[in-house]
């Protein structure tokens, strides 16, 4: 287990990852309840891009219908629940990492790679990721998470093969870590 040792100073210990399930599995409920889907973190993002290179880019926004749905006009990208969601997020994390005196300012990594190396590997891996999810109609939590609650065989088949990709990555990957 994963638990810290609580001092004075130090971090406190995580939350009972029972517990911590049971509550967002309460919040995944609740999100299907009150809005009608799920839990998602790509849809926030990407609204979020779109309304910025709407101000930089309008004329680009006028010729892709996809981003046409979302800033044509005069729809605001950011009139979405997503969106308050995704801040929410961030946010909420800020907070609790605040709150458990977890959050500093520092590079996880492995003794056989430098610091730039490890951002570089971090910026390429978000940006398969973000293309992945955009490609993909939706990321890995909306998938997992959402998709996995109401039990659609896809998502279900999508959870395995990420878990299955990511052990056989991993295998190339494992000489930054050790």
């Amino acid at each position: 287990m994963s638990e810290y040792k609580s001092s004075g100073a130090g971090p406190k210990p995580y939350m009972n990852p029972y517990l911590a399930g049971t509550l967002l599995g309460v919040v995944l409920f609740l999100a299907f309840f009150v809005t009608g889907s799920g839990l998602g973190a790509s849809g926030g993002l990407n609204r979020m891009v779109v309304y910025v290179q709407n101000i930089i880019v309008p004329e680009h926004i006028d010729q892709v219908p996809y981003l046409l749905k979302m800033a044509g006009g005069k729809t605001n990208p950011l009139d979405s629940w997503i969106v308050y969601l995704t801040v929410g997020t961030i946010f909420g994390g800020l907070i609790s990492g605040l709150l458990g005196r977890r959050v500093k300012l520092e590079t996880n990594k492995g003794p056989r790679i430098g610091n730039k190396t490890r951002w570089v590997m971090a910026f390429l891996g978000g940006a398969l990721m973000g293309y992945g999810a955009r490609l993909a109609r939706g990321c890995t939590s909306g998938q997992a998470l959402s998709g996995g609650a109401v039990l659609s065989v896809g998502s279900w088949a999508f959870m395995f093969a990420v878990f299955a990709g990511a052990y056989a990555f991993a295998y190339f990957l494992r000489r930054f870590w050790n």
